[in-house]
């Protein structure tokens, strides 16, 4: 084997190994998830060396360097003060979700109006409207990191795959029988998934628009899904209460997590695919071994529904949002509940990290998002100007741009 470049991956932080085996050029990558401003890069990368046998000793000084880059970026955009942009009056009927591709230079919109389109955040100039779908468009996803390629869900049963540059439609794919309320690209952008109120979820070609797999088990609506970082697996929330971990390779079951006692509402895994967080209108959260699939932790404590939650980039964090309007955010080592944010005057339907892990951003219907420290539970930021409930908002990538989406029909770019 023989070592031919090393790459950065800023969140979460790593280093991709670009090498050459047997003729075949091959990656791996070295996940530095603990990293942080303190951190001892020189006692750092002797673990590297020690571990890895690609980074031979004339590397030292090139992977030190790499290391100290990261440790910068971590540090980065943590002072950030989001100003309004642009208020893009993007529909003429309410907005369904917001989606950013992974650097951030666009993002897209779906509607009530059957439409979805395409927008440049920093001009706020419509660059597409993708249109075909014969009811609402619900779902929405760019296949990142790629971001050349975005999917639509419909309540007219269909996902449709379009080109992101040209607003093409490559293919409609047609066999659910319900409604398509959710929908995922794996991380290669070989397949798209969608789950349905039909009860199941299908597993879709992307290259030949042909059906791969029927995901059969669950007994009511799916809402909720995402594939490990691997692609091997994917995870389907349900309204019958249950999660089910399935091989993608073979549509078989791996695990069925049984143990909410009411209807789920999210369903993700951390970053090494290691833990499953499920939320659930039983104002619980739970922690789930994604090897065994056995419960960890039981997150209590909401007085209302878990609308939403999420596991910070490097999966030291993860945080819930609830219908009783208040987030929490919890140690993935200690399942101890670190920080409570209140002060949103209504339910908290979206959460959600930024890159860096130190920054919480929520939406709710007392039509503000707000920027929370991760730590201390301390409101930063409220954004203000939405004349309706927020139900969509993200981070770009870097962490220095905000997308809002609400019912008001609009959506505000912040910066």
């Amino acid at each position: 084997m023989k070592l031919k470049s090393l790459l950065l991956r800023y969140y979460p932080p790593g280093i991709m190994l670009e090498y050459e085996t047997n003729g075949e050029l091959k990656t791996k990558s070295i996940d530095l998830l603990e990293l942080g401003p303190s951190t001892d890069v020189s006692a750092l990368v002797e673990e590297i060396q020690e571990a890895e046998p690609l980074i031979t000793a004339s590397r030292t000084e090139q992977v030190k360097l790499l290391v100290q880059r990261l440790q910068e970026k971590l540090g980065q955009n943590s002072k950030h003060i989001f100003y309004l942009f642009k208020v893009l009056r993007a529909h003429i009927l309410p907005l369904t979700n917001v989606a950013l591709n992974k650097s951030g230079s666009c993002f897209i919109t779906g509607s009530y109006d059957r439409t979805c389109k395409v927008w440049d955040t920093r001009s706020g100039e419509e660059l597409h409207t993708l249109e075909g779908h014969r009811n609402v468009v619900y779902a929405i996803a760019f296949n990142n990191p790629y971001g050349d390629k975005i999917a639509t869900g419909s309540f007219d049963k269909t996902c449709k795959l379009w080109s992101a540059e040209t607003g093409k439609c490559y293919h409609t794919f047609r066999g659910h029988t319900a409604e398509i309320v959710c929908l995922s690209f794996n991380p290669q952008s070989t397949l798209v998934a969608t789950g349905s109120m039909d009860t199941t979820a299908k597993l879709w070609d992307i290259q030949s628009g042909e059906e791969v797999f029927t995901l059969m088990g669950h007994l009511a609506e799916i809402i909720s899904l995402s594939f490990d970082t691997s692609g091997n697996r994917i995870i389907t929330g349900s309204f019958d209460h249950t999660v089910i971990v399935w091989d993608t390779s073979t549509a078989r079951k791996v695990h069925t997590l049984i143990g909410h006692c009411a209807e789920i509402s999210s369903a993700v895994f951390n970053w090494d695919c290691s833990l499953v967080l499920t939320g659930s209108m039983d104002k619980t959260c739970m922690l789930w071994d994604a090897a065994n699939g056995k419960c960890v932790a039981t997150l209590t404590g909401h007085d209302d529904e878990i609308l939403d939650s999420c596991f910070d980039y490097a999966g030291n964090l993860f945080a819930t949002a609830s219908a009783d309007g208040t987030a929490r955010v919890y140690s993935t080592a200690t399942k101890k509940c670190l920080a409570k944010l209140e002060g949103h005057e209504g339910e908290i339907s979206k959460i959600s990290f930024n890159p860096q892990g130190n920054r919480l951003l929520t939406g709710s219907s007392d039509k503000t998002a707000r920027i929370w420290d991760a730590y201390t539970g301390e409101c930063l930021q409220v954004l203000e100007g939405h004349m309706d409930e927020i139900f969509s908002c993200a981070f770009n990538y870097q962490g220095n741009i905000v997308i809002t989406g609400s019912k008001d029909n609009t959506c505000r770019i912040w910066c």
